[in-house]
């Protein structure tokens, strides 16, 4: 039973753990100036909740740009929903946007596939399990593959997520992006495993590739994954490694005391960058720096 009806925007409760994120960009700004200038075309869904507020399944998009029009009340469908059903139905009725993040399809297909579950129309069953998926799949023209890739996203740290997410919000080319192919790889290591891969990324400014993060996966499955074999298998040559300074090792390790290294990487890079802070404040005061006789 659906009743359409006037109701205040304050009124108005935020769907729990909703998936989808909503900004107030220019995208909504030119939705508050259609709304001004044609009214609401579609309305917002709710359902009636225990404590007489409404709980948000549709419209979060057009909420915030009727609250930006300064709008009080607003016309609502009123749908009467079970929270399984209210789930599948807010997943459904987002997935028309024009872009649509990779955490946002990972978190909104999980709980649809959580939701199809707990109805009872499937077991916990492998078979079964991939029934769940190829059915959430096909309302969303994807296929049940694609849902599995998705929802294993979910097992992702924030920072590595957000790398993904990067692959639809900028320009790889100036941005550090990673594909859902390793990134799904990535998702079976345990978070301290995740996070000294991505302080990898950082240190190397640049992701592995789906061949690399395969052995990194199996490095972690060996318990062998520390900071010199992830090292070892992020500096091989890829795509999208930014051009990097090289230094002739030999030379440099001449002028390092024998007891730096022993220390890791890092520690040396520190220990040189430190030494040429103080050269070129010493040179600075001097007023010849950078003035080196070659």
């Amino acid at each position: 039973m659906n009743k359409l009806i006037k109701i205040k925007l304050s009124d108005i409760d935020q769907f729990k753990n909703h998936p989808y994120k909503v900004e107030n960009d220019d995208s909504i700004k030119e939705l508050a100036k259609s709304i001004r200038e044609n009214g609401l075309i579609n309305p917002l869904i709710v359902r009636k909740k225990e404590n007489g507020r409404y709980e948000l399944i549709s419209g979060h998009r057009r909420k915030l740009a009727l609250e930006l029009n300064g709008e009080t009340e607003v016309e609502a469908n009123v749908k009467e929903l079970t929270d399984d059903e209210a789930i599948i139905y807010m997943v459904d009725s987002n997935m028309h946007r024009e872009k649509v993040l990779p955490s946002e399809k990972a978190f909104a297909y999980k709980m649809k596939l959580d939701a199809i579950k707990h109805q009872g129309k499937t077991s916990a069953t492998e078979l079964h399990k991939s029934k769940s998926r190829d059915t959430v799949g096909k309302d969303l023209g994807e296929s049940g593959e694609t849902v599995r890739k998705y929802v294993r996203l979910t097992y992702l740290i924030p920072e590595l997520m957000e790398l993904v997410d990067n692959t639809v919000k900028y320009d790889g080319r100036t941005t550090l992006t990673m594909g859902i192919k390793p990134a799904v790889e990535l998702s079976y290591l345990n978070k301290d495993e995740q996070n000294l891969v991505y302080a990898s990324i950082e240190y190397e400014d640049l992701t592995p590739s789906h061949a690399q993060t395969i052995k990194i996966r199996e490095l972690s499955k060996e318990k062998k994954l520390n900071f010199d074999s992830l090292e070892e298998i992020m500096c091989q040559s890829k795509g999208n490694q930014n051009e990097k300074i090289s230094f002739n090792k030999e030379k440099i390790e001449n002028v390092l005391p024998k007891e730096l290294l022993k220390r890791d990487k890092r520690y040396i890079e520190q220990y040189i960058i430190k030494a040429i802070e103080k050269y070129k404040s010493i040179e600075l005061e001097r007023g010849d720096a950078y003035d080196l006789d070659m």
